[in-house]
C-alpha cells in the first residue's frame, strides 16, 4: 500500500510539473541604458521582477528588456499613478520611486490566452514601484 501511495505522489508531481508550457527567457539581451537615478544592481532587482512575472505568458518567449529613460521614472505623476494602481489594488503601500522597461518577445504559434497567433510583441512596458529602495513591485503591463 505504501509503495502504492508512493507512486501515486510522483506520478502527481510529475503530472503538475508538466502542466502548461512556461515562458522562455533564454539569451534575453539586457540593454540598460543610461540612468543617473537607478544603478545597474537597481534594474537587474526590477527586471528580475519582470521575469517572475513574464514566465506566466504561457508558450511566450522573452527576446529583450530595455530601460525606458530617466525622463519616464520618478515624475510625480507617475508616482502618483503607482499610488493609485496601489490603492485601487486595495493595498497600501506608499510608492517613492518607479521605473519602466519595454520589451519585446514572440507569443506562442497557436496563440492562445490573449495573444495573437506567432506574433512579435515590441515595446510592451513594464512599470514597477517601491519604497524607500526596497523591493520592486510589477504594477503593471502592456501597451
Amino acid at each position: 500500500m505504501k509503495k502504492y501511495l508512493l507512486f501515486l505522489c510522483i506520478i502527481s508531481l510529475l503530472a503538475l510539473t508538466a502542466c502548461g508550457k512556461q515562458a522562455k527567457m533564454s539569451d534575453v539581451t539586457i540593454d540598460y541604458g543610461s540612468s543617473s537615478i537607478y544603478s545597474k544592481e537597481d534594474m537587474d532587482a526590477a527586471i528580475k521582477a519582470i521575469k517572475s512575472t513574464f514566465k506566466d505568458f504561457e508558450g511566450c518567449e522573452l527576446h529583450s528588456i530595455s530601460y525606458s529613460s530617466d525622463d519616464q521614472c520618478n515624475t510625480s505623476d507617475n508616482i502618483a499613478w503607482m499610488n493609485e494602481l496601489e490603492t485601487a489594488n486595495d493595498n497600501k503601500e506608499t510608492f517613492d520611486q518607479c521605473i519602466m522597461f519595454t520589451s519585446d518577445f514572440h507569443s506562442p504559434k497557436n496563440g492562445g490566452g490573449a495573444w495573437n497567433p506567432d506574433e512579435e510583441y515590441t515595446g510592451w512596458q513594464w512599470w514597477l514601484a517601491r519604497s524607500n529602495g526596497g523591493k520592486w513591485k510589477v504594477m503593471t503591463w502592456g501597451y
